[in-house]
């Protein structure tokens, strides 16, 4: 500590008298390191000479006394401050300091002052200390980015038009140092203002102009249509128009944008270029030309076109989205990180990620957590995303925000990422436009989120059919009062002589004459823009499931791969469970033992990845495998460091990708799902850790995986694997809920396998990639099969079967003896064929069904019909309660496949209102019923 001291003494303003304003400022380091000067906070943080950062602070104020008492302890020639002026320099420093912290709540960022502002003592010059007598007074400045001293009053001028102007700031959460004193030195060395030339501000109303004018004309020709008006929000047109030009300046190729309904069809006409007669004819009930299935409203749909900014064309696609608001956040996120993929864009330098929000969606829904949780952790890093939300102040009908959330502002969640946010008056476009670029140049340097909270207020209702005065009459009172924002901003313009009131009224006559001739009014349009990173989609659209396909693999080849991923790094040492794993996958490969499902699965992917395909594998124990037989990441046992062997199949590292996620389902699902939505040429694949973890994640399946091609028309071949089977465990983990993936299959819409042996598995994951057809492929992954004697394959299994949808008795029974046929799918196939066998029986035939959508009737019907023709019983038996499991969503495939004089019959558990029992002796004794029922009692109808 007497070294601190020692070199306190020889600086300037720190010798003995000044104790007072050094135990001040010690005070506010206590308080928080990073809100005072870095040389000030360099010094207190080597007390004890460097040593332990929590010295007791007795001996800092005995220390700071001790100073006080000694006369002499400076070597400068600096004057004294006296006591009294030690102690103001240290109050001003205080109230510096408090305005970057609570400024905000002072800030004038609402149109439409309804709430009052609260009291916030640190902001009062008094509450420091500091009085009237002091203001013309000079004080030195400290870490403030202004003049070294100044008079208090001048201090205190701009610390109010920085922080709590139009704008209000909160980023002193942060604890980075670079990032914080970055965005102190944006803020206050330009006094939060945009230097805006007269050109650039006519631009601004010109957008401005746009935004209320297409609003305006729908508003009169399709009167009481829902739109979600952007009316009260339009500064969101300048301020895209300004992201996307100023991203393309710094080097951004690509922007994916995601939002939600409010103001989507002005950013679709104004921004995006979508014709103005396409949407007048959706309003006019006429269906799309592109769309086959079943379409969409028109505020969810998406869109995509090319922009000429100064850096260059930017392509700008907007995701599509359903009425669950804030799920499109992962999927553009998931979105992004494939593009970023493909142009190996590490660091997100030219992919950019916009989410639009509301503000009630933005702090009531989960996802957005979850989303933001995602945006440094690896294999989903995008380089920083900007948030924009569209404040309304209300929440759908609500009109207090103390029923939309418990925070005083809806974007606190972004803190637990320390992402700056910055909230805007939307009737600033001035305002809005410094914030703009503040953000996106803040995204740019550092490579993390920033949120612009872009305060404003919705003129209609939640929809123009809604009547919100009902239940916000005092607001919307206001409302009805208040000009709009291009209004405003035109007489602001014309008052400070940058344009005339004639020039205004020419905007807006000038765009009103684009909307009547059904021109595109969106700026900078490009067409025919080459992209070389852009997917050609055509080769997988029309395709078939059920065509050929060659999946197959060479006994040669299977040896080579396995021999490529046996090599370690030298001094590599495995666990040895693990080793004695990889010792048995050498022995498979040389055809002395049987294949199990971890040698078949790693086949599949490092045949892939050698044919120049991509795999992609999330989930939460997915580089292990929950149940210890993936291990596509070793674990060396000496020191902790990881080896992944498929790495090493192709040139490039990146090809294969296995992230243990974090505890997410719906978020990293709904990555999953925009990654594979851009980008067909990889194997994307989202593992549950058990099959019911999918119902975290279930608005993900429901409304985009089963239903995106019918309502959007976009191709995804995500893969779910959710491990599915009854093992005595209890109600949890036994069932993926298969029924529920069933009850949403039509129009061969995606595919549902149940695959019983390791070949399947490795046929099915072949196939996927090989054939070219891009449909979700949703598989019950086995648990306990993982390692069962009987379930096994064959090297030649691999290099000369198939995927087979059906499959046939394995024993070959005699089909002229068979009386009943048992079809089944999964696990209980092993319970029956164990038990037929104990039985020697041969007048029961056990098929299984491995693919259950889209359903092979040929297949099944050509076994039922021909070969067991003489069979005059059918019996459907699985696992599951009747009323899960693939029963209620299948029998009718399986009746059409049988002859008229064949019955069908269930074989299984009882409804129940849960899928597994909680006792592992009542499990196995429903197990045993159901596989005598199945092969032994009369049909049960």
């Amino acid at each position: 500590m007497n070294g601190l001291f020692q070199r306190l003494q020889q600086t300037s303003y720190l010798n003995g008298v000044n104790s007072t304003f050094i135990e001040d400022m010690y005070e506010e380091y206590l308080r928080d390191p990073n809100g005072i000067d870095p040389e000030w906070r360099g010094y207190f943080r080597a007390l004890a000479d460097g040593g332990a950062q929590d010295v007791p602070h007795s001996p800092i104020r005995e220390e700071f006394a001790r100073l006080a008492r000694t006369p002499g302890t400076t070597r400068v020639a600096t004057p004294a401050l006296t006591p009294d002026a030690a102690e103001k320099q240290g109050a001003v420093l205080r109230l510096i300091n408090a305005y970057r912290f609570r400024g905000h709540q002072l800030a004038d960022v609402d149109p439409l002052n309804l709430r009052p502002k609260p009291d916030v003592p640190d902001l009062d010059p008094a509450h420091h200390g500091l009085t009237e007598a002091d203001m013309d007074e000079e004080f030195n400045t400290g870490s403030l980015f202004a003049q070294d001293r100044m008079p208090l009053r001048r201090i205190i001028e701009l610390l109010q038009q920085v922080y709590a102007g139009p704008i209000g700031s909160e980023y002193m959460h942060i604890t980075d140092t670079d990032q914080k004193r970055w965005i102190q030195e944006r803020l206050e060395a330009n006094r939060a203002q945009a230097d805006l030339p007269a050109e650039r501000r006519k631009g601004i109303l010109e957008r401005l102009t746009a935004a209320e004018g297409i609003e305006k004309y729908l508003h009169s020709k399709y009167v009481g249509q829902k739109r979600f008006s952007l009316e009260g929000g339009e500064s969101l047109i300048p301020m895209l128009d300004d992201l996307i030009q100023d991203a393309g300046r710094q080097g951004v190729r690509e922007v994916v944008l995601g939002m939600a309904h409010r103001g989507r069809l002005n950013v679709l006409i104004n921004i995006m270029g979508k014709s103005p007669k396409d949407l007048f004819a959706e309003f006019e009930g006429k269906k799309p030309s592109e769309i086959n299935g079943s379409g969409d409203v028109k505020y969810h749909m998406g869109f995509s076109s090319d922009i000429q900014t100064p850096g260059g064309a930017l392509h700008v696609a907007m995701a599509f989205n359903p009425s669950h608001l804030e799920i499109v956040n992962p999927v553009v996120e998931g979105s992004a990180r494939a593009r970023m993929h493909r142009r190996r864009d590490h660091v997100g330098a030219e992919v950019l990620p916009v989410l639009i929000h509301g503000d009630a969606a933005f702090a009531g829904q989960g996802v957005v957590m979850e989303t933001f949780q995602l945006s440094q952790a690896r294999g989903f890093y995008t380089g920083g995303t900007v948030h924009i939300v569209i404040n309304n102040q209300i929440g759908f009908t609500t009109s207090n925000p103390l029923d939309t959330r418990s925070t005083v502002y809806c974007t606190e969640v972004a803190k637990m990422i320390q992402a700056p946010i910055f909230h805007v008056n939307g009737d600033d476009p001035d305002a809005v436009a410094f914030v703009t670029q503040l953000a996106l140049d803040y995204r740019q340097a550092f490579n993390r989120d920033v949120v612009i909270d872009m305060v404003c207020f919705r003129r209609h209702g939640h929809n123009e059919a809604d009547e919100p005065s009902a239940t916000q009459p005092v607001m919307y009172q206001k409302i009805k009062q208040h000009p709009t924002t291009r209004q405003l901003y035109a007489e602001r313009l014309e008052g400070e002589g940058v344009l005339s009131a004639d020039e205004a009224k020419d905007y807006t006559q000038a765009y009103r004459d684009k909307l009547d001739a059904g021109e595109v009014v969106a700026r900078g349009l490009l067409s025919g823009v080459r992209n070389d990173y852009a997917v050609d989609w055509s080769p997988y659209i029309g395709t078939q499931w059920h065509e050929a396909v060659d999946t197959s693999l060479p006994l040669d080849d299977l040896r080579e791969l396995q021999g490529l991923l046996e090599k370690l790094p030298e001094g590599f040492q495995l666990n040895n469970r693990v080793g004695a794993i990889m010792e048995n996958r050498r022995k498979m490969a040389a055809g002395a033992l049987p294949l199990d499902w971890g040698f078949a699965e790693t086949m599949a992917y490092a045949s892939l990845l050698r044919d120049g395909h991509k795999v992609r594998l999330v989930g939460q124990d997915s580089g292990r495998g929950t149940f210890f037989h993936r291990h596509a990441v070793l674990h060396n046992a000496k020191d902790g460091s990881s080896f992944i062997p498929l790495k090493d199949v192709t040139t490039d590292p990146n090809d294969f990708v296995v992230i243990d996620s974090l505890l997410s389902e719906e978020a990293v699902m709904g990555f999953e799902y925009g990654y594979a939505t851009a980008d067909p040429n990889t194997m994307v694949i989202w593992e549950g850790q058990f099959g019911d973890f999918a119902n975290g994640a279930q608005v993900v399946i429901d409304q985009f995986i089963s239903s995106g091609e019918s309502k959007w028309g976009r191709l995804c071949g995500l893969t779910l694997y959710l491990p599915h089977g009854y093992e005595g465990q209890g109600p949890e983990h036994s069932s993926a809920r298969l029924e529920r993936y069933l009850q949403l299959c039509a129009e061969h819409n995606m595919q549902v396998v149940v695959p019983s042996t390791p070949a399947q598995f490795f046929h099915m994951i072949r196939r996927q990639m090989i054939r070219p057809y891009r449909k979700p492929l949703v598989v019950m992954t086995p648990k306990s099969l993982l390692r069962h004697k009987l379930s096994t394959s064959s090297l030649e299994d691999l290099s000369e079967g198939q995927f087979q949808p059906v499959i046939d008795d394995p024993d070959g029974v005699t089909a002229s003896k068979v009386k009943r046929v048992v079809l089944c799918s999964g696990k209980v196939f092993y319970d029956l064929l164990d038990a037929r066998r104990k039985a020697e029986r041969d007048d029961v035939a056990i098929v299984r069904v491995e693919q259950l959508y889209p359903f092979p009737e040929d297949a099944l019907a050509g076994l039922l019909r021909d070969r067991y023709g003489k069979a005059k019983e059918v019996v459907w038996c699985q696992e599951e309660p009747k009323n899960q499991g693939a029963w209620y969503s299948s029998n009718h495939h399986f009746r059409a496949c049988m002859k008229g004089t064949q019955s069908l019959g269930y074989a299984g558990r009882t409804a129940s209102a849960s899928p597994a029992v909680g006792s592992a002796k009542v499990h196995h004794e429903q197990q045993r019923g159901l596989v005598d029922q199945a092969l032994n009692q009369p049909l049960s109808p």
